[in-house]
């Protein structure tokens, strides 16, 4: 049987599509996480680093691939274009080294056509199907039912107005998406941070079978923020 690979960063959107996935019963063989260089429009950035835990509670084995491509080199479009090339590549080696070949392509794209094409394009330059189960979903609708699944979702970085030093670390429940759909009305931020307003990562979950903790410090430079993770580790699951 063929396998499919999961675009996995460790943030909400990726770790919800893989749920998803599973639930649906495929057969999902690596998850396969980019580390960009510096901030990217194609990728999830903060925290990536513990990607490898996360695919270690999860049970399935993790691909690595780095981005090198330079923020100052290119417009985003064609920066675009060139980050997508490591990832096909990589692709492209694992259809060579799974038994059966590759089947597809998983990944956590809410609103962003500049991310869901170019995957888009390399899914048809590659042969392989492409499984978006967020797709253009309606974003509270979204977060209840990762809120109802279990997820455990931290917020790991800020830059949007409306979020404050207060978020860093935060946990989005049901209240925390309130205050995001206020802020929204307020401020534009949104609801799931698609275009870079904010950051997860997703600690605990259904397809995890040990939870993630974190020791971090709060960065804050009066606008925007990160945590800065000082260890992690597993917990008892």
């Amino acid at each position: 049987m063929s396998g499919w690979v999961s675009l996995f960063s460790g943030g909400k959107d990726s770790a919800w599509a893989l749920h998803r996935a599973l639930e649906e019963g495929l057969p999902v063989a690596r998850l396969v996480t980019v580390h960009p260089e510096t901030d990217s429009h194609l990728y999830h950035v903060p925290a990536t680093d513990l990607a490898g835990l996360a695919a270690e509670s999860i049970g399935i084995e993790l691909v690595e691939i780095e981005s090198t491509t330079r923020a100052d080199r290119t417009d985003s479009g064609t920066r675009g274009d060139a980050e997508i090339e490591p990832l096909e590549h990589a692709l492209s080696d694992l259809d060579d080294d799974l038994d059966g070949g590759l089947a597809g392509v998983i990944a956590g794209a809410v609103e962003s056509e500049f991310q869901t094409t170019r995957i888009e394009a390399m899914c048809e330059r590659l042969g392989i199907q492409l499984c978006a189960p967020l797709w253009q979903r309606d974003p509270r609708a979204l977060a209840d039912a990762m809120v109802d699944a279990g997820f455990e979702i931290r917020v790991i970085a800020v830059a949007a107005a409306g979020l404050d030093e207060s978020w860093l670390g935060r946990t989005l429940d049901a209240d925390a998406f309130d205050d995001l759909e206020t802020l929204n009305d307020e401020y534009g931020v949104h609801l799931l941070g698609e275009g870079g307003g904010f950051e997860t990562l997703v600690t605990d979950g259904p397809h995890m079978h040990r939870p993630i903790e974190l020791d971090y410090e709060a960065e804050w430079d009066g606008v925007r923020g990160r945590l800065r993770i000082t260890d992690a580790w597993l917990g008892e699951s």
